[in-house]
């Protein structure tokens, strides 16, 4: 099927119509937030997944019930999703933590005017596209990616759901409520996720133990999330999710991207990626 087949276009960017009809995106647009409200932001396939992993350890202080018993889509769900709007998440309490894939100049206006706290993920934008590919070749709400050539010039172009990489990380690096946000590398957490856990719990204000960081860290693991039915969306029908085709929780690696681009490839991207951020002063770890 088409874009205009799957997607609504909606404030410039692809949304897929399955997963964001109409009145949830008005739903929203006219959400309010909580000062003390977690929002974890990402570009899709930068690592939400083990986000709402961590997140809801780190406030439970290593209880493990929350993501053993509450889907993650329910446990911290996305606000422009269609489920956002049937789970009375005005009567949840606080601190709330949701997520969502919008670029900042899609936030409604209560976030402006509220600054929940901010956690955004960055991913090596190489292996995102990566991890883009297989996962469009397997959900049935999304167009499919065709080969590896047209899939990169969709990607670079931002013709695809949720628009841009560049356009995202670029207005969340340059967000005015810095003090609000905490940024975090995908390749920091494979690194050192222990270390990861303890600067996240820290910038949410708890204080954990080294040993319930160390546990966070432990099952968190990928291998050790990819178990956890909760959250590798086994229990996902087949009719969005063909897991035969490709794993909802694939590898969870970094530099993935080698098996899938060509060197000519790789060079159009880098030469993309060199023209698009050549004006930003922003540190990434993977330059």
């Amino acid at each position: 099927m088409t874009e205009a087949e799957l997607y609504t276009v909606y404030k410039g960017v692809y949304v897929p119509k399955v997963l964001h009809p109409l009145e949830c995106l008005k739903y929203y647009e006219e959400f309010t937030f909580r000062p003390d409200d977690i929002l974890i932001v990402t570009y899709p396939k930068s690592g939400t997944t083990w986000m709402q992993e961590i997140v809801p350890l780190i406030q439970s202080e290593g209880d493990f019930a929350p993501i053993d018993t509450i889907p993650n889509w329910d446990r911290v769900p996305w606000l422009e999703e269609h489920r956002a709007n049937i789970l009375n998440l005005e009567e949840r309490p606080s601190p709330r933590i949701f997520a969502t894939h919008f670029h900042y100049n899609m936030m409604p206006e209560s976030y402006f005017k509220v600054k929940p706290k901010v956690l955004y993920v960055l991913r090596n934008p190489k292996d995102v596209f990566t991890s883009s590919f297989h996962y469009y070749g397997m959900a049935s709400f999304l167009v499919n990616p065709g080969t590896v050539d047209e899939f990169l010039e969709k990607f670079l172009d931002g013709k695809i759901m949720f628009g841009s990489w560049f356009d995202h990380v670029k207005g969340w690096i340059n967000a005015k409520e810095q003090e609000h946000i905490f940024y975090i590398f995908y390749e920091d957490m494979i690194r050192d996720l222990k270390e990861s856990v303890g600067k996240l719990a820290s910038f949410l204000g708890k204080s954990l133990s080294q040993e319930v960081i160390a546990k966070i860290a432990d099952r968190c693991v990928f291998k050790n999330m990819k178990q956890n039915k909760m959250s590798n969306y086994s229990m996902v029908t087949t009719e969005f999710f063909d897991q035969q085709k490709s794993e909802f929780l694939r590898k969870g690696t970094t530099g993935d991207w080698v098996n899938t681009m060509s060197a000519t490839q790789s060079d159009r991207f880098d030469a993309t990626y060199k023209e698009k951020m050549k004006d930003e002063k922003f540190k990434f770890v993977w330059d």
